[in-house]
């Protein structure tokens, strides 16, 4: 399949917002992936685009949450996050405060998911689906961690099982995942993250990961 297609959905992405028909309630949770900041903590082009995209889905679902995901990727500015920048844009861009939701632990789409899930799931019992928005090589990618977070999940008693429902992303100019770094995320998901890290090293296509700690 494309890159950008949603198997489960049966439907191809949604560029620039997400479609009709999801419940404009806070059952609705938009979670927008992060892209890494420039050494100095100001945001790239590519993220500044996915949050336009996030922006519009956010304001035709006005009681959606919003989650921002993505650490501290800027090479020069150790207080910066990608998770911090994006919020504050979208603030800045009249998104209520109360609905922002700030992820910003996470280095890998992987852990975008996991960090993602346990807020959602320990602080936030209305939300039940999510909505992914990211750019359009990365959906497939970000829709799958979520859905395999999920199911990794289902095996313990009690916990919550999150439904991704719908997306929507920039048609970037560029960009790429390798084979081997959808592997190597997979990986990440269940849990060996030392090997995950060396596929990722090895093989990752779009930006240097800070070292593993």
């Amino acid at each position: 399949m494309e890159i950008w297609r949603s198997l489960e959905l049966g439907k191809d992405l949604n560029y620039d917002v997400l479609p009709d028909g999801l419940p404009d309630t806070d059952e609705l949770c938009i979670v927008v992936q992060g892209f890494q900041l420039n050494p100095d903590g100001t945001m790239k082009d590519e993220l500044i685009e996915r949050l336009n995209v996030a922006l519009a889905s956010a304001e035709k679902y006005k009681n959606a949450y919003v989650v921002c995901t993505g650490g501290g990727t800027a090479a020069e500015n150790e207080s910066a996050t990608e998770a911090g920048e994006m919020t504050k844009w979208l603030e800045q861009h009249g998104i209520e405060k109360r609905r922002l939701i700030v992820e910003d632990n996470s280095l890998t789409t992987a852990q975008n998911a996991i960090f993602t899930y346990d807020l959602l799931t320990s602080l936030y019992p209305s939300v039940k689906k999510i909505a992914i928005v990211s750019s359009d090589y990365h959906i497939a990618t970000g829709e799958l961690l979520f859905k395999a977070e999920a199911i990794a999940r289902a095996t313990s008693p009690g916990s919550e099982r999150l439904e991704v429902v719908s997306n929507a992303a920039l048609k970037a100019p560029s960009g790429n995942l390798s084979t081997m770094f959808q592997a190597g995320a997979v990986i990440e998901i269940f849990g060996d993250v030392e090997t995950a890290f060396k596929i990722y090293y090895d093989n990752y296509d779009i930006h240097d990961l800070p070292p593993l700690k």
